[in-house]
């Protein structure tokens, strides 16, 4: 499908989930349990707490599509784009899946979701351009943290407090305080 098709079928399909690979495969994406989606609400809330403060980006949730630049459509659980590069698509573009990778990524594992499937997709991320991502996995009590440089640092534990570093000047999340 092209990028427009794509679109037009996950709009007629919208009340399904759907990523594209970078080889053009659908994959169909299954709801999170209510824990996991609580978990990443909050997260989202601290995020765009610090956001409002710092008025550097934009933030976005899980449903949020982002077209990488090797094709691949992609919908991470939270995401911040720099508002210098926001600002730079045109209109039309914010209203698809906007052109662009995002600056920071989460990707929360649920327990549908294969840790396998979701380093590659931080590997993904990174490749394209994405500066900093977390893959928060509650389930093996680890923190992945990816950035630009290609190394991953893994935190054997969930009572970490995570910082956004210099490409979120400020922020921290302090996890252990979510996951009561």
């Amino acid at each position: 499908m092209s990028e427009e098709e794509f679109f037009q079928f996950c709009q007629m399909n919208d009340t399904l989930e759907f990523e594209r690979d970078s080889y053009g495969n659908i994959i169909l994406m299954s709801p999170t349990g209510a824990f996991t989606g609580n978990f990443n609400l909050r997260i989202s809330g601290f995020l765009f707490m610090w956001n409002e403060t710092h008025r550097l980006g934009q933030v976005f949730d899980s449903s949020t599509g982002f077209t990488l630049p090797n094709g691949a459509v992609r919908s991470p659980d939270v995401s911040w784009v720099r508002n210098e590069r926001w600002n730079a698509i045109s209109k039309e573009e914010q209203e698809v899946f906007a052109p662009l990778y995002p600056d920071f990524v989460i990707e929360i594992r649920s327990k549908s979701d294969g840790l396998k499937y979701l380093k590659d997709k931080m590997k993904e991320y990174i490749a394209n351009g994405t500066s900093l991502g977390w893959l928060i996995d509650r389930f093996d009590n680890k923190i992945y943290i990816y950035r630009s440089d290609k190394n991953v640092e893994v935190h054997d534990s969930l009572h970490t407090v995570l910082s956004g570093e210099s490409v979120l000047p400020e922020f921290t999340l302090d996890l252990a305080s979510l996951i009561k």
